[in-house]
């Protein structure tokens, strides 16, 4: 936060100000879980990917900066920095901090699964490249659809129950879920691919393109308007 005020305030360019917080958080995060946990590996959106990760126990799987379109736009706070553990191809912990909103919410101490809310469902798709999965969705269940910035904070909306779901397809990679789903599925969540099936992390190819986060009552529904999609 405060290199990205400092950094407006000079006048620099958008593309400073992504390139910047991306390496900054990164230099930050890399040396701290060193310090603290040298024996982990980690696999980082920002750094050198390390194949020794995959004979690891323990692997943090991190991206510094979320959201960095959003992040060098003034005003904006839809970005947010994801942090998990990885223990057997599983997050085991996670938190994912939202620091334009001075939120983190983590897997320590997750949000209590808010009570159902009346009217239609809503959901919260990419502002840049919102998938066609989601307006097949967003008919089946007569949702209301809301477009966000980063993953982390479209996922956070729903844990924090401003939305109800979210659904991506194509274009991610593990550092962009893997902190948000261990957020979500300790707060009550479904989370899973769009098939349904359980996401998977610290695989070789770290790409990992869908993610699906719900109220756990509109899963049944999601996952079969997704099936014939």
């Amino acid at each position: 936060m405060e290199l990205r005020a400092r950094l407006i305030g000079e006048g620099a360019p958008a593309a400073v100000l992504r390139a910047e917080g991306d390496r900054q958080a990164h230099d930050l995060l890399a040396r701290e879980l060193t310090a603290a946990r040298p024996a982990d590996a980690l696999l980082s959106e920002e750094g050198a990917d390390d194949t020794s990760r995959l004979d690891a126990e323990r692997v943090w799987i991190v991206d510094p900066l979320d959201g960095t379109r959003e992040y060098s736009e003034p005003g904006r706070t839809d970005w947010a920095v994801h942090v998990a553990l990885v223990v057997a191809e599983r997050p085991v912990a996670g938190a994912v901090a939202l620091p334009a909103l001075g939120l983190t919410l983590s897997t320590a101490d997750p949000p209590r699964l808010p009570e159902a809310r009346p009217g239609p469902p809503r959901l919260v798709v990419s502002r840049s490249r919102p998938p066609e999965q989601a307006d097949v969705v967003a008919a089946a269940l007569g949702a209301e659809v809301t477009p966000l910035g980063s993953a982390g904070a479209k996922a956070m909306a729903v844990v924090r129950g401003e939305s109800d779901l979210y659904v991506h397809a194509g274009g991610q990679y593990e550092w962009d879920s893997c902190a948000p789903a261990a957020v979500a599925a300790a707060a009550g969540y479904a989370v899973s691919r769009l098939d349904g099936s359980d996401l998977r992390y610290n695989q070789p190819d770290p790409y990992l393109p869908d993610l699906v986060i719900c109220r756990p009552e509109l899963a049944g529904a999601v996952l079969a308007a997704l099936a014939v999609a």
